[in-house]
């Protein structure tokens, strides 16, 4: 029993880092171009931001050759400002959009970029391992309401529920 259940959760916690069935990375990715400050458009609920709004993500390189994450976001009903960092790795090629994240070591989500702006790098959609984790990012706090819809329609394409959609900008 000893040697299964680490082994198990191997198998488990690899999952977490996966892509949606049928959701393809982008591929032409430069890493050094997405790295900066990232504006949430738009995200499917759940808990780890659930209330907060004029939520930012800041990308930076780490040492080791990871990504260091920054996540900031206003939470209303505290009035005050929340921050979680994690770390990020291509688990792949560095040219293809796919990286595992986590802010709870040892545990890892996939982080899947199935859009990008390859041009200015403006904008980005990020899904995460399952139809259940969308983020719309944008370099800007709004998005031109065409790129919007465009980004809308090709989540939808891939299956995910843009009904539930939130827009997190900032609420008075």
């Amino acid at each position: 029993m000893k040697r299964i259940f680490p082994l198990l959760c191997s198998l488990l916690l690899s999952g977490c880092a996966s892509v949606p069935e049928g959701v393809a990375t982008v591929e032409g990715f430069d890493l050094a171009r997405y790295l900066g400050t990232w504006h949430e458009i738009a995200r499917l609920d759940h808990s780890f931001e659930r209330g907060l709004v004029s939520v930012t993500a800041e990308y930076s390189l780490r040492t080791d050759g990871g990504v260091k994450v920054l996540n900031r976001g206003f939470d209303q009903a505290k009035n005050k400002w929340k921050e979680a960092e994690g770390r990020a790795y291509f688990t792949g090629s560095p040219s293809s959009g796919r990286l595992k994240v986590s802010f709870f070591r040892p545990f890892y989500g996939g982080y899947n970029i199935v859009e990008l702006d390859k041009e200015a790098y403006s904008y980005s959609l990020v899904a995460g391992p399952d139809r259940s984790y969308l983020w719309i990012l944008g370099r800007s706090p709004e998005l031109p309401p065409a790129v919007l819809e465009r980004l809308l329609a090709r989540a939808q394409e891939l299956g995910f529920d843009t009904s539930k959609l939130i827009y997190p900008g900032v609420k008075k």
